[in-house]
């Protein structure tokens, strides 16, 4: 199973995405058969690779959000204890 395949979610995948839609279009039978399953695979390795950045990216973001916040204890820390 996929997530939704909208190309504006997935812009790193959009290419892929449109060939498996094609293929499907043009092989409503055989795509049951595995004549798209080539594209799929494809597909399913796109969305991990977008997936991982996505991650990576979060995650540096906490750790900018958990410095500013562990700098903002240690200044309301100073004042207080004052």
């Amino acid at each position: 199973m996929h997530p939704p395949l909208t190309l504006h979610k997935h812009p790193m995948c959009a290419e892929i995405i449109e060939e498996f839609q094609k293929c499907h279009i043009e092989h409503p039978i055989r795509k049951f058969f595995g004549d798209c399953t080539d594209l799929k695979i494809k597909l399913d390795r796109c969305f991990r690779q977008e997936k991982a950045l996505k991650r990576k990216a979060n995650f540096e973001e906490s750790k900018k959000f958990k410095e500013q916040l562990q700098a903002f204890r240690k200044e309301n820390a100073a004042s207080s204890s004052q």
